[in-house]
C-alpha cells in the first residue's frame, strides 16, 4: 500500500518557519489549511504586498515566498535539491516534512525577509509601481 502524504504535519512545520515574522508582517489568512503574511505597506486599492504563505492543496502543501521571485540573491541561493521542489517562480511543493529542505527554507525566508522588507527595497518597488501606473 502506498504511503499517505502527511499534509497536516507538513503544513504545521512550514507554518513554524513563517510564524516568527508575524510581529513585523500582517497575517492576512490563518486557517487550518491556509496561512498567509503580507507586508504592512498598503498599495493603491488597499492591497498589501504579499510576503509568503502556505496552503494545503489537493496533491501538495505549497510554500510561497515572494522574496525568491523578487530578489535574485535569494533565488540564486536555492540548492538543487530545493529547486526540484519549485513550481513556478516562488512556490515549493511538499507531500511530507523534509527536515533538511525546511532548514534551507528557513534560512531563505530569514534572508528574504531582511531584504524584502528593507526600506530601500520597498521604496524601489513602490516607486516602480507608481512609474508604471503613470505610463499607462
Amino acid at each position: 500500500m502506498p504511503k499517505q502524504p502527511d499534509f497536516e504535519n507538513t503544513f504545521k512545520q512550514l507554518k513554524e518557519i513563517l510564524k516568527p515574522y508575524e510581529s513585523k508582517l500582517v497575517v492576512s489568512v490563518d486557517t487550518a489549511s491556509h496561512y498567509s503574511l503580507d507586508t504592512p505597506h498598503v498599495l493603491k486599492g488597499d492591497h498589501r504586498i504579499f510576503f509568503g504563505g502556505i496552503k494545503i492543496g489537493k496533491n501538495y502543501v505549497s510554500y510561497h515566498l515572494m522574496p525568491v521571485y523578487a530578489i535574485a540573491e535569494v533565488r540564486d541561493a536555492i540548492s538543487p535539491e530545493l529547486k526540484k521542489r519549485m513550481q513556478g517562480k516562488a512556490c515549493f511543493n511538499f507531500k511530507e516534512p523534509d527536515e533538511k529542505l525546511f532548514k534551507e527554507l528557513s534560512r531563505l525566508t530569514k534572508v528574504g525577509f531582511r531584504k524584502f522588507t528593507a526600506k530601500d527595497f520597498l521604496s524601489q518597488v513602490l516607486r516602480s509601481r507608481t512609474e508604471r501606473a503613470t505610463d499607462l
